[in-house]
């Protein structure tokens, strides 16, 4: 199944949390923080006054308390508007 983003909204993709943490302490499941970065899966074709600024593939930052979770396929996903991203990441 897919999902295709309408509008302006944005499907992104959890990147994983890290296992251990900088000191070498292994984390436990239930203690490992959600990341703010995030994949782009897809993008909406956006709207006449919505120019869509990011790509699938690109990493960004978003807050923690915004867009909508969904689950597929056992994978999670969150649908956001692209206002609601902070940043691109870039290396």
């Amino acid at each position: 199944m897919k999902l295709k983003p309408m509008a302006d909204n944005v499907l992104l993709k959890q990147n994983e949390a890290a296992e251990t943490t900088v000191g070498g302490i292994i984390l436990a499941t239930a203690t490992k923080e959600k990341p703010a970065i995030y994949q782009v899966v897809a993008v909406g074709p956006g709207t006449k006054d919505t120019e869509m600024l990011v790509k699938a593939g690109d990493k960004v930052v978003v807050s923690k308390f915004v867009g909508t979770d969904i689950t597929l396929d056992k994978v999670e996903y969150k649908f956001v508007k692209q206002d609601d991203i902070l940043a691109v990441v870039t290396d």
